[in-house]
C-alpha cells in the first residue's frame, strides 16, 4: 500500500506564503554563492592582488616585515573566501529544503515563517561572514582578528540557522511520534491510498 498526498492549489499557495520572504533569502544565498564562484573562477588574480595590497597596506607593526606570516595570512584570506562561496552554496539549498519540508508538515504560519526566514537570513549572513573576514583579514594581520571583529554577524546567523534546523528535526520528531500526516489539518488538502 502506498499513500500518495495531493494539495489543491490554493492550499498549497497559502501554506507556502509565510515561507516565501525565507525562500527568498534561502535563494539569494544560492545566488551569492553561486556568484562568488563565477567571480573567483574569472577574477582570482584580481581578487589576490587585492588582498596583497591590503596586506602591504597594513602599519608596520601587524607583520613587523614577516613574508612567511604575510603568505600565511594571505593563504587563509583566500580559503575563506572559497569557505564563503562553498557554505552561500549549501546553505543555500539546505534552506530551501528544509523549508519545503516545514510547509509540507503543515505547521502554523508563523512558526513556518520564523524557521524559514532563520534559514535563509542565517545561510546569506553566516556565508557573507566567512567572505569579509576573508577580506579583513590582510590588513588586520591576523585571520582571528578578522573572525573576532566579525562576531555581531556571525554568532547570530550561525545561531539562526542552527536553531531553525533544531527546530525541524523536532517538528519531525513531534510528526513521527503523533503519527500526523502532513498538511492533513489544511482544508483541500488530500490523503489517498493506494494498494
Amino acid at each position: 500500500m502506498s499513500t500518495t498526498f495531493s494539495a489543491t492549489l490554493p492550499d498549497l499557495d497559502l501554506r507556502l506564503r509565510p515561507a516565501l520572504p525565507g525562500l527568498l533569502l534561502a535563494t539569494l544565498t544560492l545566488l551569492f554563492g553561486f556568484g562568488l564562484g563565477i567571480v573567483f573562477g574569472l577574477n582570482e588574480d584580481a581578487i589576490k592582488s587585492r588582498l596583497s595590497a591590503a596586506a602591504a597596506n597594513a602599519p608596520a607593526a601587524v607583520y613587523q616585515q614577516d613574508a612567511a606570516k604575510i603568505k600565511a595570512i594571505l593563504d587563509k584570506s583566500w580559503v575563506y573566501m572559497q569557505r564563503a562561496h562553498l557554505h552561500g552554496g549549501s546553505l543555500g539549498a539546505v534552506a530551501v529544503v528544509l523549508t519545503l519540508l516545514v510547509v509540507l508538515l503543515g505547521t502554523r504560519p508563523l512558526v513556518t515563517r520564523a524557521i524559514s526566514l532563520g534559514l535563509g537570513a542565517g545561510g546569506l549572513g553566516y556565508s557573507t561572514f566567512w567572505l569579509w573576514a576573508g577580506f579583513r583579514a590582510p590588513a588586520l594581520g591576523s585571520t582571528g582578528a578578522a573572525k573576532e571583529s566579525l562576531n555581531w554577524l556571525a554568532m547570530p546567523s550561525s545561531g539562526a540557522f542552527v536553531m531553525a534546523t533544531v527546530a525541524v528535526g523536532a517538528l519531525l520528531i513531534l510528526a513521527m511520534a503523533t503519527g500526523r500526516r502532513p498538511a492533513t489539518a489544511h482544508a483541500g488538502a488530500r490523503l489517498t491510498a493506494a494498494p
